[in-house]
């Protein structure tokens, strides 16, 4: 939260701060455009998408429908998250921590607002599996992006070459979050408006192509592409799809810089998933699915030499063979350098969306420093730029650390990515009910926005994350193993963190449980 409370100030000795009200509506809007960027997500998750198998059949037939699916969930979470910005306007940079505190002092019982900071604890605690492993696995992303292009020029980056790409990138965003977030969201609209365009001449290109080479035995028709086919492989290919839509809510953390955070902050959510998920992603990925055929090609593990989607799972960039290919079979033998000028663009687009993620992760810490719920020193401003920097920079270390872990190999990137998946599907299933609980007997209420949809929304939720576990170790193999992996991650945190709650409370003397009025937390003040 924001308010001023003078009992809970830090005390390392440096002032706080005050964040500084400078993003509009098409500010708030590019910064959470940028961290769904469909430029960067294309490229770096498309290889992921077409190696999953199921029973050693791949589930990449059900990718733009499992795209589908996973819209439908963001879509119902999105608006559980506009309708809670709405009416609790002054969450600042708290998001669903602050929600979750408001949504019980707000009602009368007091046997229900003296579970108040056990929710908001809960759901910001749980926020850090989602906001702080993210980061890393765009560092990860990142890092890879990079060797592979050093690779097109014949330059074959050691491993620990590799980490070290890793760490530089991960210092170079959390420098640009470091300056502000005025700076950040400048670098965001640049970023977007290009790879918005780039986006687009890829998909017209990649349509062209297959209309100009009609006889070729493409791996789908456009009728199978927009059908499901497999309900269990639809569910397959959503678990990673989710990965590409998260975001649209970080638009939450930022509205103690907003300067009309009512009116905005809850237009930004849905029109950063409408632009993004709907214009951008359903088109990109029906463009590059509608292209895999014959005349992909690649070699696989034992060397064998495969096509369509065997070469799309075996490629470290298929996007990126996909684009030679159209380069020097359809406009005159240019195709490296339309993959250098593609992949410079995701580069940018990973620059964007890694620094959208420092800005709202650090955020949701600096509101529980504040209050602290977290170590008082993550709740400090910096002096000349108005951010939290010691959490800025902690972040950047776990960032690169994860980013140098998943740089490695598939399966670790694996790992780190199912684990902040169950994150963002625990986060946003509590927000549904946040926001459920929220609306519950207020005059205002909506039986559609209020109670069906974040019912729909929390159960849509709840499904995904049985079926990251289910499907995970069901599918045998290295897949189970990453999938227990990321599990063991998770209940290492929420184990940590009641831990944490329990002893912080005594060190600190917070109550466990609290009788205090709405006012008494500062409801009531900016």
């Amino acid at each position: 939260m924001d308010q001023s409370q003078s009992s809970n100030q830090p005390t390392v000795g440096q002032p706080t701060g005050t964040m500084k009200r400078t993003l509009n509506l098409t500010s708030l809007l590019v910064n959470a455009m940028a961290l769904i960027a469909p430029g960067a997500f294309l490229w770096t998750t498309f290889q992921i998408q077409a190696a999953q198998t199921n029973g050693g059949i791949t589930t990449a037939g059900e990718m733009w429908t499992g795209l589908v699916a996973a819209l439908i969930l963001a879509f119902l979470t999105a608006i559980s998250y506009a309708e809670l910005a709405n009416i609790y306007p002054k969450a600042g940079s708290g998001s669903s921590y602050y929600y979750a505190e408001a949504a019980f002092l707000e009602k009368e019982k007091a046997g229900h607002r003296k579970w108040a900071r056990v929710a908001k604890f809960l759901v910001g605690w749980i926020s850090h599996l989602y906001y702080w492993i993210y980061p890393g696995i765009m560092v990860a992303f990142s890092a890879i992006l990079i060797v592979y292009i050093f690779g097109l020029f014949g330059i074959t980056l050691a491993v620990w070459q590799q980490i070290l790409v890793a760490i530089l990138f991960a210092v170079l965003n959390g420098y640009i979050a470091y300056r502000g977030i005025s700076g950040s969201t400048m670098t965001a609209i640049i970023i977007n408006a290009i790879q918005l365009a780039a986006l687009i001449a890829f998909a017209i290109l990649a349509i062209l192509y297959r209309h100009a080479h009609p006889d070729l035995a493409y791996v789908q028709t456009a009728s199978s592409i927009l059908i499901p086919h497999n309900f269990t492989n639809l569910l397959f290919q959503s678990t990673i799809a989710i990965l590409l839509l998260v975001g649209f809510e970080s638009v939450t953390s930022l509205g103690s810089e907003a300067l009309r955070p009512k009116q905005d902050i809850k237009r930004a959510i849905l029109l950063s998933l409408i632009i993004q998920g709907i214009f951008a992603y359903l088109f990109e990925y029906f463009a590059a699915i509608y292209f895999v055929g014959p005349q992909l090609t690649g070699t696989d593990t034992t060397g064998a030499a495969v096509s369509g989607w065997g070469a799309a799972a075996a490629s470290g960039a298929p996007i990126g063979d996909i684009v030679r290919v159209i380069g020097d079979q359809m406009l005159g033998g240019t195709g490296f350098i339309l993959v250098i000028i593609f992949a410079a663009t995701v580069v940018l687009a990973l620059i964007g969306t890694t620094l959208a993620c420092l800005n709202t992760g650090v955020r949701i810490t600096y509101a529980m420093g504040k209050e602290k719920e977290v170590p008082t020193l993550l709740g400090v401003l910096h002096g000349k730029y108005d951010t939290p920097h010691y959490g800025i920079w902690i972040l950047v270390a776990v960032s690169a650390a994860l980013g140098a872990y998943g740089v490695l190999n598939v399966d670790n990137l694996t790992q780190i990515t199912l684990a902040s998946n169950t994150g963002t599907f625990l986060l946003y299933g509590l927000t549904n009910l946040i926001a459920l609980w929220a609306f519950f007997h207020r005059p205002d209420s909506s039986i559609l926005k209020h109670k069906l949809v974040p019912l729909l929304g929390f159960l849509a939720n709840f499904i995904m994350f049985g079926a990251v576990i289910w499907l995970g170790i069901s599918a045998g193999g290295n897949t189970a193993n990453d999938a227990i992996i990321a599990l063991a991650m998770v209940a290492v945190w929420l184990v940590a963190g009641s831990a944490w709650f329990i002893h912080n409370s005594k060190k600190e003397g917070l109550p466990v449980l609290t009788t205090n009025m709405p006012q008494a937390n500062g409801l009531d003040k900016e």
